[in-house]
Order: C-alpha cells, then sequence, then structure tokens
C-alpha cells in the first residue's frame, strides 16, 4: 500500500478522501463498466422503471390510439371499398345481361326485318314474273295469230299460186284447164 500512496502523491492531488464506491478507484474514476457495478443497479432500476412508465404512457396515450384510429379508417375504407367493389361488380353483371337481351333482342329484329325484306322481294319477284308472263302470253298470243293470219294468208297463196300454175302448166301442155277441175285437184293436193 505504501506504494500506492507514493504513487498518488506524486501527481500533486489531495488523495486523502475515501472512494465513493467500490466501482470507483482513489483517483475518483471509473473501474471498468459502470453499468455492471453492484452497488449502482438499484439506481439504474429505478430509473429504467421510470423510464419504461414514461414510454408506456406515451404510447398508450398519444402513439397508440393514433395508429388504432388510422386502422380503423384503413378498415372502414377497405369494407367500404369492397362494398363499393361488390356493387359495381353487380351493376356490370346486370349491364352486361342487358346487353346480351338488346343483343338478342336486336338479331331477333334483325331476323324479322330480314324476313318482311325477303318476302317484299318475293312479292314483288311474284308479282313482276306474273306480269311478264302476262306479256309474253300476250305476245304469243298476237304472234300466234299473226303466224295463223300468216299461215292462212300463205295457204291462200299457196293455192293462189297452185291454180295459176296448174293453169298455165295445162295451158303450156296444150290443154284448156277447168277452172273448177284444177281446184278441186289444188284442194286434193294440199290435204295431203
Amino acid at each position: 500500500m505504501a506504494t500506492e500512496t507514493e504513487t498518488h502523491a506524486t501527481d500533486g492531488l489531495d488523495h486523502t478522501a475515501e472512494p465513493i464506491g467500490s466501482c470507483v478507484d482513489a483517483g475518483g474514476t471509473a473501474i471498468g463498466m459502470p453499468q455492471l457495478c453492484m452497488e449502482w443497479f438499484p439506481n439504474q432500476i429505478f430509473w429504467l422503471v421510470v423510464t419504461l412508465v414514461v414510454i408506456y404512457l406515451i404510447l398508450s396515450r398519444v402513439a397508440l390510439p393514433r395508429i388504432a384510429s388510422v386502422l380503423a379508417e384503413r378498415q372502414g375504407t377497405i369494407t367500404n371499398d369492397i362494398a363499393a367493389a361488390e356493387e359495381l361488380k353487380m351493376k356490370a353483371q346486370d349491364a352486361e345481361a342487358a346487353y346480351n337481351q338488346a343483343l338478342a333482342d336486336a338479331r331477333a329484329e334483325a331476323g324479322k326485318i330480314i324476313a318482311t325484306a325477303k318476302a317484299e322481294i318475293q312479292a314483288e319477284l311474284d308479282a313482276a314474273r306474273e306480269k311478264a308472263d302476262a306479256e309474253i302470253a300476250a305476245k304469243a298470243a298476237e304472234s300466234e295469230k299473226a303466224i295463223a293470219d300468216i299461215r292462212a294468208t300463205a295457204l291462200d297463196s299457196v293455192r293462189e299460186v297452185a291454180r295459176e300454175t296448174a293453169g298455165d302448166i295445162v295451158a303450156a301442155m296444150g290443154g284448156k284447164a277447168d277452172e273448177k277441175a284444177v281446184e278441186t285437184a289444188v284442194a286434193a293436193q294440199m290435204k295431203g
């Protein structure tokens, strides 16, 4: 110990005071880590408890209510958004059903319009065909009448030419042709 006193006396300080605790040396400097000093544990535990109580009070009175209100607001927003999404989904399904119904109605209406147009066109075609058939029949009747007239005229002309030719042939042969006999011979030849 004498050596310790001598080393402390040489530094020029008064080291006659007792050290504060076992964690402090004679010079007043801490030995090792002060938080591990067993003599200071009660003081450290007291301030630890005071600090934890203050933090608990601040968190429970200020921070946690704010966090809870934010979480409740978020939950309300999420619930409202989900309800709005469900409502929009139902509206979309209703709109899709209405669209499909309108599409089916439009297709049915288009089918009716097409059927009506086909019927009208068919009726017009039938009327035009009947008119064309009537015109063709009238022209055919006129043509047949004209052909009959031409045939009758041609037969009369052929008879006339046959009579004249038969009379000329008989006269050229040196005979005299009887008109009644020539007429009978021509009529017999025409019948066939």
